[in-house]
């Protein structure tokens, strides 16, 4: 007979939890002025023992932890085996222009994830992630008014993000080749507020849009040899529907006059480009792996448009090194695993012709919890830059740690009968 402890029950209820948790303080994962645009900052960070990679792990082939990096990997997951991954992000940025430098820190839920095998060679993992973060507070913008010595002055505030709440199957059709699909639902609301003061008087507008709306991916990967590994994935473009609430308030002389409050919510849809990767990982004396990540964002075939930029392809390139000095041996300090990777990405929006691009160095490191191979407490450090000092450009320096709960645990087995 099969059965299910109650711990295990206690953890579905944690993690439905702690999904409700993620989804209700997406806001405040970010703090970036770049997140004035589109749908925000596009998160990078994935699950687990990616992030001190260099977020690498389309290639990465594993069966003792989730890599959310490609769903083809879910086939490899071990009979009778749940694993859970909870995350934790803490980020530190500091941002300078041709006048003034400022700081901020913002901390939160980055990620929730389980995974299971439900037959022989077919595995499935449900995650949650921040797929975008909107986070921005721009004050005292001061403009002349046309025609007069006069200026006015403007506040511009953000807040809020998309989450991608995403359920992955992998399937071995050979022992050395796997495919994947993944199925997100992309679902968020991004709140914009605009104020202009004039002398005793002030207008303020108010826009908050609801984003939703499904798409589909597609995985491979291929054991070239037992440590050599190839990958590749695909996300189709798809179109998220945006409904919109617009209200304008106009205060003059400490009164406030509603000028315009619609109830009815117009469409502002947003499209998402075909994305396409490639990896790989390589396996040295069973101590080294190295990983190595490309993807390929086609923004500029979308048509999406903003008053200040313009949207054109992105290159992401990617590499991660992993060594473990034997992750047999029963010394606890021999089945640490030490991470590092580098990022470079080079941009999806060009402002008056300069494209947005920056960089990660990350480092990472694995303590294993217990005597096992599968449960570990990841830690990631990550230091990145982000655009220039240039025309109204911002120079975005920034301090991340990743903190993963990474366990593993037997979901069923069999009652012993004496």
């Amino acid at each position: 007979m099969m059965k299910m402890n109650k711990t295990k029950l206690i953890t579905i209820v944690v993690i439905l939890l702690a999904l409700n948790s993620i989804s209700a303080q997406s806001e405040g994962l970010t703090s970036s002025p770049y997140s004035l645009y589109g749908l925000g900052v596009i998160n990078q960070t994935s699950i687990g023992f990616t992030n001190g990679l260099g977020f690498t792990g389309i290639g990465i082939k594993t069966d003792s932890q989730i890599n959310n990096l490609n769903a083809a990997n879910y086939a490899l997951i071990p009979q009778n085996s749940f694993y859970y991954d909870i995350g934790l992000k803490g980020e530190y940025n500091s941002y300078s222009n041709s006048t003034e430098d400022e700081s901020k820190t913002t901390f939160n839920f980055s990620n929730l994830a389980v995974a299971f095998r439900v037959a022989k060679g077919l595995g499935v993992g449900i995650s949650m992630v921040p797929y975008s973060d909107v986070g921005y507070y721009l004050v005292g913008l001061e403009t002349n008014i046309e025609g007069s010595n006069e200026t006015f002055e403007s506040n511009v505030s953000g807040v809020g993000g998309l989450s991608d709440l995403r359920v992955n199957i992998g399937y071995a059709v050979l022992d050395n080749l796997r495919f994947g699909l993944s199925t997100s639902f992309l679902f968020g609301s991004i709140e914009e507020e605009e104020s202009f003061v004039i002398s005793q008087s002030a207008l303020s507008t108010v826009e908050e849009t609801n984003y939703s709306g499904i798409r589909m991916g597609l995985g491979m990967q291929f054991d070239i040899t037992d440590n050599i590994t190839i990958g590749s994935t695909i996300q189709l473009p798809t179109s998220l529907e945006g409904n919109v609430k617009r209200s304008v308030v106009k205060y003059l002389d400490g009164s406030e006059i509603t000028v315009e409050d619609d109830d009815s919510s117009s469409t502002d849809d947003f499209d998402m480009p075909l994305e396409v990767g490639i990896g790989f990982s390589a396996k040295f004396m069973e101590s080294l792996t190295v990983s190595g990540d490309y993807k390929k964002n086609y923004w500029s075939e979308t048509g999406q448009e903003e008053n200040l930029g313009t949207y054109e392809d992105q290159d992401i390139y990617s590499i991660g090194l992993e060594y473990i000095k034997d992750p047999k041996s029963y010394k606890y300090g021999q089945r640490i695993r030490y991470r590092a990777g580098f990022n470079y990405d080079n941009g999806y929006l060009a402002i008056n012709g300069t494209k947005v691009d920056g960089y990660n160095i990350t480092a990472g490191i694995g303590l294993p919890i217990g005597q096992g191979l599968r449960s570990m407490l990841n830690l990631s450090y990550s230091y990145g830059s982000k655009g220039q000092i240039q025309n109204i450009l911002v120079k975005e320096n920034y301090h991340m740690l990743t903190l993963n709960l990474s366990l593993a645990d037997l979901w069923f087995q069999k009652r012993k009968i004496n």
